[in-house]
């Protein structure tokens, strides 16, 4: 069986660092921070009271408001990306099969906000029983962000969520790529979304000691492959990618970002939280997506790391590019967009895939900010090139994005200039 090709042809993102793809990438190659002090809760009592939130939105004017307080949050921000990447495709929904357009989204947590805010206030303090909201289940549970995006528009296609820690879109992104090139499907608006921002989510993290504390200097809080990291930065957001079938975008005309060529997954099989210090499950998940993309290590020009600016994290990532590229490695280009957006957990994959598209199209890559000059990490190899600091204008032939989660769930997607 002839495998199809597979193209990009929409993007949409709600970051910490704009409210559309655009305006996210722009900030993306200026160097911009997004964290700051967080705003959704009282953080006096916390370790970490910075994150990276989703700044000037008005979720009101992208949905319905009476729909929209039956959603938690995750899912609100999930439906505008998702608005924005099917407007940016062009695609007419008039005269599309429906039933050939599917969604597959990630996310790592889902509706923790909804949970906690159910069982603080409504489930264990009535007098005579617990009172939850009719829309308390439905606003929960991870799956409902694909759900809503289908109802939305009539897709009858494939549809479901994918749940891999902060691997989740990738493994979301993975999913559309085969069930596109399979023939399943024309069409699938993959991508992810999370908004864990929340006395629960912020607090459990800082319980692991996994969040940066720099609460003097937030902006400079996340800062990959520099030695005096301290964990990572907590953020929220969504990111869409339209996926389709080569042919099918030709025949109408689709404008082309990108074509998506490969995806590989591994697990540690190490520990629950830490990556493998010598990153094992990094190295295969990246010869794997190579492999899927037919592609050598010498093709690669760029690598949007996973980099979350934790000690263990970064050092075995920088390992396993050394051990998969060989001398190539010192020709590429690598970037933690992590240092600027912060960490979006189940949506890191799918923005971080954005970036990479983007870098591909347009042949600039986007900085890893906040690295010093001397704060250097004796175990880290600096000849590798990590675009610390400033973007970089080069020929982006093609890239892969990384994404690594806890419970050793490896996900890699790889995405080329598209040529006929």
């Amino acid at each position: 069986m002839e495998l199809k090709r597979v193209v990009v042809t929409g993007l949409g993102a709600v970051t910490p660092l704009g409210n559309t793809s655009e305006e996210t990438w722009q900030n993306m190659l200026a160097g911009k921070s997004g964290a700051a002090p967080i705003t959704s809760f009282d953080t006096t009592n916390f370790k970490t009271k910075f994150a990276c939130e989703v700044k000037n939105l008005n979720i009101n004017d992208y949905l319905d408001r009476k729909e929209a307080r039956k959603m938690d949050r995750y899912t609100q921000l999930a439906l505008i990306a998702a608005k924005q990447a099917v407007e940016d495709s062009a695609m007419d929904l008039d005269t599309e099969d429906k039933n050939r357009i599917g969604v597959v989204y990630g996310v790592g947590i889902g509706g923790i906000k909804t949970f906690e805010d159910e069982v603080k206030y409504y489930g264990v303090h009535e007098a005579d029983g617990p009172k939850f909201n009719p829309f308390f289940i439905p606003k929960m549970i991870a799956d409902i962000a694909a759900g809503q995006i289908s109802i939305m528009y009539g897709f009858h296609g494939p549809n479901y969520i994918t749940a891999s820690a902060c691997a989740s879109s990738s493994n979301a992104l993975a999913d559309a790529f085969n069930l596109i090139r399979l023939g399943k499907a024309n069409i699938i608006v993959s991508g992810g979304a999370e908004a864990a921002i929340c006395a629960t989510g912020v607090g459990g993290f800082n319980a692991m000691h996994a969040l940066s504390t720099r609460n003097d200097e937030p902006e400079k809080a996340s800062r990959p492959f520099s030695a005096s990291r301290d964990g990572f930065i907590m953020a929220e957001g969504a990111g869409c990618l339209i996926l389709e079938e080569l042919e099918h975008a030709k025949a109408r005309g689709a404008k082309i970002y990108a074509e998506m060529v490969g995806a590989g997954m591994s697990a540690d099989a190490h520990h629950i939280t830490a990556s493998h210090p010598e990153g094992l499950g990094a190295c295969l998940v990246m010869r794997n997506a190579l492999e899927d993309a037919g592609l050598n290590p010498e093709d690669i020009d760029y690598i949007n790391v996973h980099g979350t600016s934790t000690h263990v994290g970064d050092i075995s990532e920088a390992k396993a590019i050394k051990e998969v590229f060989g001398d190539a490695a010192y020709k590429l280009n690598i970037s933690s967009t992590k240092s600027m957006t912060g960490h979006l957990l189940g949506a890191a994959g799918a923005v971080e895939a954005m970036a990479t598209v983007l870098a591909v199209k347009n042949d600039i890559v986007p900085p890893t900010i906040n690295h010093e000059e001397g704060d250097n990490d004796e175990e880290i190899d600096y000849n590798l090139n990590f675009t610390f600091n400033k973007a970089q204008k080069r020929e982006v032939r093609a890239g892969l994005s990384n994404t690594f989660g806890f419970g050793g769930h490896n996900a890699c997607v790889v995405f080329k200039k598209y040529a006929e």
